[in-house]
């Protein structure tokens, strides 16, 4: 089962921008379908941004225009720009693979919008 650790999350003052990345322990392969999901505190974890076997790309209205998606089979890495960001941004950031026999999550990584 391929393993998923996050990282690059950190404390960023309102406006600022912050790069995400999800590293696989084994290969992402063109068929899967990677997304990352946050979950603030209190709240459901909820879709961010998908990106498909296609390299289609979907957003959630709340972030849309301010996040990409994108991903690098040679380094088995996916990632998720985010700029303009604001205090309700302020979550636990997952990434999360879907393939046809297996899915899997990372441990997350926190996103502390604030001045």
């Amino acid at each position: 089962q391929v393993q998923l650790k996050e990282s690059g999350g950190g404390l960023v003052q309102p406006g600022g921008s912050l790069t995400l990345s999800c590293a696989a322990s084994g290969v992402i392969f063109k068929s899967d379908v990677v997304s990352w999901y946050r979950q603030a505190p209190g709240k459901q974890r909820v879709l961010v941004a998908t990106i498909t076997s296609g390299e289609t790309t979907t957003y959630a209205d709340s972030v849309k225009g301010r996040v990409t998606i994108s991903r690098d089979g040679t380094k088995n890495m996916v990632y998720l720009q985010m700029s303009s960001l604001k205090p309700e941004d302020t979550a636990v950031y997952y990434c999360y693979l879907k393939r046809l026999l297996m899915s899997n999550w990372g441990q997350g990584t926190q996103v502390t919008v604030s001045s």
